[in-house]
């Protein structure tokens, strides 16, 4: 877009220019959603970590007083490939965390995410649990320590204003 800006200040067009910063300033459009150009970038990161398709599954983000639960599920029940993918991401996931590798999670969000430097300082305080659900799995995070629950509470809020229309609370 910044080319546009570019292009549009060179041929001398104003009104062009104006175009280009209104859509610089302005969410992005993808398939008639509006994401702003953060989810753009977090969505494009995810392909490289997440499996599954973001445009065909859903994450939820459910906090708790001991921590919270993250689903991941696909739009579809019937998708037996989406799910099967899920599953095998979510295995995947809750071992790396049990082990403080939360490094997935920093690939997509960054290395700043709110709750991420906490949950990897106490990550041996935290119990995560994987369990599968007909349309995808679900990952439970639980801790008897206020720090980190505010952590993980952190921690989901970023995911689902990173996410955008792929993430919803389980509030």
């Amino acid at each position: 877009m910044r080319r546009l800006l570019t292009a549009g200040i060179a041929a001398g067009g104003v009104g062009a220019a104006l175009a280009a910063v209104l859509l610089i300033g302005s969410p992005q459009q993808d398939n008639g959603d509006r994401r702003t150009d953060r989810q753009e970038a977090v969505a494009e990161r995810g392909q490289s970590v997440m499996p599954f398709d973001l445009e065909q599954t859903t994450h939820h983000f459910t906090p708790t007083e001991t921590g919270g639960a993250q689903d991941v599920v696909a739009d579809r029940p019937d998708d037996a490939k989406q799910i099967g993918l899920i599953r095998t991401h979510l295995q995947q996931e809750a071992k790396a965390f049990s082990q403080g590798d939360f490094g997935d999670p920093a690939q997509i969000h960054g290395d700043s995410m709110p709750g991420l430097g906490k949950l990897r300082e106490g990550y041996e305080r935290i119990e995560v649990r994987y369990r599968e659900r007909p349309d995808g799995a679900t990952l439970t995070y639980a801790t008897d320590e206020p720090t980190l629950v505010n952590a993980l509470h952190d921690w989901f809020e970023a995911q689902l204003s990173d996410h955008g229309d792929h993430a919803e609370s389980g509030h």
